[in-house]
């Protein structure tokens, strides 16, 4: 472990981050806390709420796997009506799910297994609904020249592509995930 101020040096580490200058710096503390920024970064780029994404970032390399409302506020920082609020959006989002809680009146949340093909799913969902809408807009083309019409057939080109190839891919990385899960089991 390097001490803080090589750290500081560095700009990864400020006194912000509330370490000490006489304690040694554990490197995969602040590695830890960079990714789930950047989980929270990446889904605000998304259009989501950031917190969203970083209560789903802390939940990914959380151990144990279930945090509480509670745990999950003091990691991040904030408050327990935040946490309460985004947890239920990455629910309706099917990333994570509430889990039966060790403490009376403690929600607890954990990433959901399948989370991220639930997900895809539902984006591959959006991307039929603006293939539609695209379709909608290319019948209000006719008659118009085909410069015009580029815009709407580059969109409603690449969501057919989209809502053709995609669920194969799903399908493909499903049938992957489970007989890898097999062959695991069978070695325990």
């Amino acid at each position: 472990m390097l001490p803080i101020e090589t750290w500081q040096q560095t700009g990864w580490v400020t006194m912000s981050d509330e370490l000490p200058v006489t304690e040694t710096y554990n490197p995969s503390a602040m590695e830890e806390k960079h990714f789930i920024e950047d989980i929270g970064l990446f889904f605000e780029q998304l259009g989501m709420p950031r917190m969203a994404g970083r209560i789903l970032g802390a939940l990914l390399i959380s151990d144990p796997p279930a945090q509480s409302i509670i745990d999950l506020a003091q990691r991040l920082n904030t408050s327990k009506s935040s946490i309460s609020i985004m947890a239920r959006l990455l629910v309706e989002n099917g990333l994570i799910e509430r889990v039966a809680s060790p403490m009376p009146r403690q929600d607890y949340y954990r990433f959901k297994p399948g989370g991220w093909v639930l997900y895809m799913r539902q984006w591959l969902g959006s991307m039929a609904a603006l293939h539609e809408i695209a379709e909608r807009g290319l019948g209000l083309m006719n008659g118009r020249t085909p410069e015009l019409k580029e815009r709407l057939q580059e969109a409603h080109d690449m969501f057919s592509l989209i809502e053709e190839e995609f669920p194969a891919i799903l399908e493909t990385f499903e049938k992957t995930r489970h007989e890898t899960s097999m062959q695991d089991n069978s070695k325990q």
